[in-house]
């Protein structure tokens, strides 16, 4: 995973109306502010400049151009002078990207001293940017506004975050996700409609049978899995049942083998996220505990119990998070400490991604008292302490929902009798508010968990999917949230 490939288009609005010395001036800027934000470290993507456009056909041929490329997630708009609003209807109405508005202009200061005519009518963002902003608005186009000077800090990052969060989409319009075994049995928030979210999404949900992994288990030769236990040595502190000449080396081994196998199977058939189900475990020794680890540290999404809109979530948060610190994970909100103002114990039964551990975590094997199958092998730490997030996507009936709790991750106490991964955090303001909001809005109980992303990428995501967003963070108040349920019921009723 990576962002090498991926391009911000850099797009400039003028018109022919101020003759060629200035748009030569306006094609010289454009070009030095695309150059500059493409070197920025917050702006992941390469930033590319297209030509200056002055026409309605060039407009048009720029925004089919825009659909067709496999490396454009998204375009930065900029009117330098004035660009008439009309000459952007039919290019707008076809474009099929994400774009952000950018309101900026070249210089950051005015020169008093020496400002005439022709300085303004070369600086026309000001009024340039209104135009362009009322046809988009007209024309009820999703973007991104971002006001202030393309050199300050707050603007790359917020044009960052955003690119991040395009990149995510454009992940998701070719998304294969793939369902080992059906939703958990009698589970409601896990359903949704796999039609509408690919409507919606991009992304498609693929049954596959258990069947077909465990026969790919089956495939996978000692020598194989021997490498693969190898790496699990040399990166792990495996328990002392599980090392060299151990009691369970041989379900390290099979570990190993539905690693490989899962690997495989989703490598062959194009997928970058997945679930399962303890509750159908057809053919397989083990519920699924350190591959679905490992695997999402390398950027697989991943839903428990038939979770695909989990699955979904998390992928589109490692896209999202690529190059920044922290990690990201599938959650669960398990279980409370309720002194003190309360805080959450998150955790699943296996699978909860390393790319969250405070140091090396450890490989060991543990009874599950569910599932009906052998002991499985799972890897056990303790997230880092600092800032995260909670993000949940709910199927709302007539919209998608999506959810976000900022919380503070906080070391917990010794647990030694605990065999899982496991974060310890507050939620934001403190629990009895947030998990009230939680539940009034619907969230799920699976989250995507990221120390690494703030509430603007979520935002920003669900801005370009066109989804409802609802922040619970340090100034919620509970009678505010339950009028903006209620606004945001009336709103989607009316658009629908």
């Amino acid at each position: 995973m990576n962002f090498n490939s991926l391009e911000l288009w850099f797009v400039t609005g003028s018109q022919h109306l101020y003759g060629a010395e200035t748009l030569k001036k306006v094609a010289e800027n454009s070009n030095q502010i695309a150059r500059s934000l493409s070197d920025a470290s917050e702006i992941p993507v390469t930033v590319v400049c297209k030509p200056v456009l002055t026409t309605s056909e060039s407009i048009y041929e720029l925004c089919l151009e825009a659909n067709a490329s496999k490396s454009c997630v998204g375009l930065v708009m900029w009117m330098h002078t004035f660009s008439p609003a009309k000459m952007w209807i039919a290019g707008l109405r076809t474009l099929a990207k994400p774009f952000v508005h950018l309101h900026t202009q070249f210089n950051r200061e005015l020169p008093w001293s020496s400002i005439d005519m022709n300085f303004m009518n070369l600086n026309q963002s000001a009024h340039g940017d209104r135009e362009f902003g009322f046809g988009v608005t007209r024309m009820r186009k999703q973007r991104k506004v971002i006001v202030g000077f393309w050199q300050d800090p707050d603007v790359q990052q917020q044009l960052g975050a955003w690119s991040r969060a395009a990149c995510a989409w454009h992940d998701s319009q070719k998304l294969k996700i793939a369902r080992f075994g059906d939703n958990m049995r009698q589970v409601a928030v896990t359903e949704g409609d796999k039609v509408e979210a690919q409507i919606r999404f991009g992304y498609t949900v693929n049954g596959l049978g258990l069947g077909a992994l465990s026969e790919a288990v089956k495939n996978i030769s000692d020598a194989e899995s021997d490498r693969l236990i190898s790496e699990y040595d040399e990166v792990y502190t495996l328990s002392a049942a599980l090392q060299k000449n151990g009691e369970r080396r041989s379900s390290l081994r099979e570990a190993a083998r539905i690693e490989l196998g899962l690997r495989g199977l989703l490598d062959k058939g194009g997928y970058k996220a997945f679930t399962d189900n303890f509750e159908d475990l057809h053919g397989l020794e083990q519920l699924p505990g350190i591959a679905v680890q490992r695997l999402m540290s390398d950027g697989f999404g991943f839903g428990a119990e038939g979770d695909w809109k989990t699955a979904a979530l998390v992928r589109a948060m490692k896209v999202m998070s690529i190059g920044l610190g922290g990690g990201t994970s599938f959650m669960e909100d398990y279980t409370y400490d309720l002194r003190d103002g309360g805080q959450v114990l998150g955790a699943h039964m296996l699978e909860v991604c390393p790319s969250i551990a405070e140091g090396k975590p450890s490989a060991e094997i543990h009874p599950l008292s569910i599932g009906g199958k052998a002991d499985p092998v799972r890897l056990v730490f303790t997230a880092r302490s600092g800032p995260a997030l909670n993000a949940s996507i709910v199927d709302m009936g007539d919209r998608f929902r999506m959810i976000v709790n900022t919380v503070k991750v906080i070391p917990p106490e010794p647990s030694p009798m605990l065999p899982v991964a496991r974060a310890v955090w507050v939620p934001q303001p403190n629990l009895k508010v947030a998990a009230e909001a939680w539940i009034l809005a619907g969230g799920a109980h699976h989250t995507g968990f990221s120390q690494s992303l703030t509430p603007e990428h979520l935002e920003n995501f669900a801005e370009l999917a066109g989804m409802e967003f609802l922040l619970i963070d340090e100034e919620t108040r509970i009678r505010d949230f339950k009028k903006e349920l209620q606004w945001n019921d009336v709103s989607y009723h009316c658009m629908n």
